[in-house]
């Protein structure tokens, strides 16, 4: 039989549906085949697992995995390893992600897997199905996506060299991503770590991460999101945004707390278009700490990634009701506190308390700046005497 049952679970082992494991097979067909028996096989008391055994590597071409599924949870148990294949051997319609849960309530995807998107394979011409247009922003696919998976949690796996983003959660309530690895090089371009669009109630915890982009990025549509516990570097650290390109673009209630960043190009920021409407407020950065960041702090509203056609604009993203909060380190650049808010639209009741950053260097000065940012600073150094009240 394909499956065995355990205890309250039932195990549908990829190989029992065909894989091979060797990394050079296609083993998607297995993977599906695996997947329909969980999530559209009979619905009993039983919580079915999809099971990649330890000590085999399995290559996936891009595919999705669909619900919704007749059980409250589904589980795939990842101990062995997963590949995706190289760009000359990417096919098939699904350009935009490697491997996609759609639909999904209640998925646990955990183990002590390695999943690796080969992204050296696109890094070097900066990754494009089509010729882009002149300032186009070029970005190889996303490795993992979750789209509507309300109860969404990953725990314990690696997720390695993305070709894009590694993770994105999209569209989903009530998601918990603990334990994870995620890992490539420190100059792969558009390599976001997680990435957290249209989604509520998410929960960062305890995970390292060392890419070439955003660690954590908290993009519209996104509320009440924690982060804790994640040592990010290289990267560019922790962000919220990039908002304003969306049309109006909500992000509120964020806490980004006992964090720490090595090494990273920015520390934490907040980055919006200019042009932009909606709001980003009631965020909250606690308890961070710095090792050589360049730019640790950033209130950033004239944002223009691809330097082409920035212009400045009436309307903008308000921003308010942000705390900096016991936050140090060390800082690489001098300007270790920028808060650039739209000249149209002030930042409003920007607050920072026990922050302490210092140079890297010593013997190097350090300084804040700001711009049409109202709030008040305490017991911080630099001092932050730009803020108006």
């Amino acid at each position: 039989m394909a499956s065995s049952s355990l205890g309250a679970t039932t195990i549908l082992n990829v190989m029992s549906y065909g894989a091979v494991g060797n990394g050079r097979a296609d083993d998607s067909q297995a993977f599906l085949k695996a997947w329909k028996a969980a999530c559209q096989g009979q619905a009993t008391s039983a919580t079915p697992v999809v099971y990649v055994p330890p000590k085999k590597t399995f290559l996936l071409s891009p595919l999705t995995f669909n619900g919704p599924c007749k059980s409250s949870r589904v589980y795939m148990l990842v101990s062995g390893n997963i590949v995706a294949p190289v760009k000359t051997g990417w096919s098939g319609n699904q350009k935009n992600a490697w491997i996609i849960f759609s639909n999904i309530n209640g998925l646990v995807v955990k183990g002590k897997g390695v999943i690796d998107g080969q992204g050296s394979s696109w890094w070097p011409s900066r990754p494009c199905f089509n010729d882009p247009a002149n300032g186009q922003d070029c970005k190889g696919p996303t490795g993992m996506m979750f789209r509507r998976c309300n109860g969404l949690r990953l725990d314990g796996f690696s997720k390695i060299n993305g070709p894009g983003s590694h993770i994105l959660i999209s569209a989903t309530k009530d998601a918990v991503v603990t334990n994870l690895r995620i890992v490539a090089p420190g100059d792969s371009p558009n390599t976001d770590a997680i990435d957290i669009s249209s989604s509520t109630a998410v929960q960062i915890r305890n995970s390292f991460i060392a890419t070439g982009d955003d660690c954590v990025a908290i993009s519209a549509g996104s509320s009440n999101i924690d982060v804790s516990g994640v040592t990010c570097g290289p990267g560019h650290g922790i962000s919220i945004g990039s908002l304003g390109g969306g049309g109006y673009d909500v992000v509120e209630d964020v806490r980004v707390r006992n964090c720490t960043l090595k090494g990273t190009l920015t520390g934490v920021r907040i980055k919006t278009l200019q042009g932009g409407k909606g709001y980003a407020r009631r965020i909250s950065f606690e308890g961070i700490k710095f090792e050589a960041v360049d730019n640790p702090i950033q209130i950033e509203q004239f944002y223009c990634p691809l330097k082409v056609n920035c212009q400045n604009y009436t309307s903008a993203v308000a921003v308010s009701d942000v705390s900096f909060t016991a936050i140090s380190g060390t800082s690489v650049a001098e300007n270790v506190i920028s808060l650039s808010c739209s000249q149209s639209v002030a930042c409003n009741n920007i607050k920072l308390d026990r922050v302490y950053i210092k140079p890297s260097t010593p013997g190097k000065k350090v300084y804040s700046s700001c711009f049409n940012a109202r709030g008040q600073a305490t017991h911080t150094k630099p001092a932050v005497n730009c803020l108006r009240h």
